[in-house]
């Protein structure tokens, strides 16, 4: 019975130890006030974004599951001088698209997340009214052997800056600008529907505040 009850008393811990890891966000943001952006000298090499090969993963999450996708950068200028890193992207709203889902289902979240539904515009991030959302860079620093970018992030009415960690290279005439995955809390920007932080009584019928980001950037030399 004490073994038995040891194998039991093991899963369990093993059980809550996954369903932690699993759950816990992934390089999460604190948003705080805007700050100025970096300026970048007339020395700086300039590159123009590649909008063909530079995307945004998403992904959300409830209780009944997890819905991913995409939404596309518009347009944006990367300045780099040594060590010291610039630029500010257009985020087009409008392209949101749902990765997760197929037909119908997929059209519906996609029109619900846009906003594009008759009274539900303001659920989520109503592109009609605001079809742009926008990052610029205020900094980069080291941490723990990781460079980590802060930024402006703009959705809706909002302007926040965050930190996340990134990597970049330059290949030639080419730089590629990362992001590890990393985690905001959409009610930071007035994006409340089903927040249970937000509104009261809503049982299991939740979403969770957190989305999970995830971006690459290519950008090209302009000589």
């Amino acid at each position: 019975m004490k073994i038995k009850f040891l194998s039991l008393f093991t899963m369990a811990v093993l059980v809550t130890a996954f369903v932690s890891c699993k759950n816990e966000a992934k390089n999460e943001t604190e948003a705080t006030d805007a700050e100025s952006a970096v300026e970048a000298s007339q020395e700086a090499a300039k590159y123009m974004l590649d909008k063909e090969a530079s995307t945004i993963n998403w992904e959300g999450k409830k209780p009944a599951g997890v819905h991913t996708g995409t939404v596309a950068v518009e347009s944006g200028v990367v300045r780099l001088e040594g060590d010291k890193i610039s630029g500010s992207f257009l985020i087009n709203m409008t392209s949101i698209v749902v990765t997760d889902l197929e037909g119908d289902q997929k059209v519906s979240l996609e029109d619900h997340l846009k906003g594009t539904v008759a009274g539900k515009e303001g659920d989520f991030f109503n592109v009609k009214k605001y079809p742009t959302a926008a990052f610029e860079i205020t900094g980069i620093t080291e941490k723990d052997g990781k460079k980590m970018m802060s930024g402006n992030l703009t959705i809706k009415e909002s302007k926040k800056n965050i930190e996340f960690p990134v990597m970049y290279e330059v290949a030639g005439n080419t730089l590629t600008l990362k992001s590890e995955p990393f985690t905001i809390d959409r009610t930071d920007w007035g994006v409340n529907y089903g927040s249970k932080s937000v509104f009261d009584n809503l049982g299991d019928k939740f979403i969770n505040d957190d989305i999970e980001l995830e971006f690459t950037i290519v950008a090209n030399q302009q000589m």
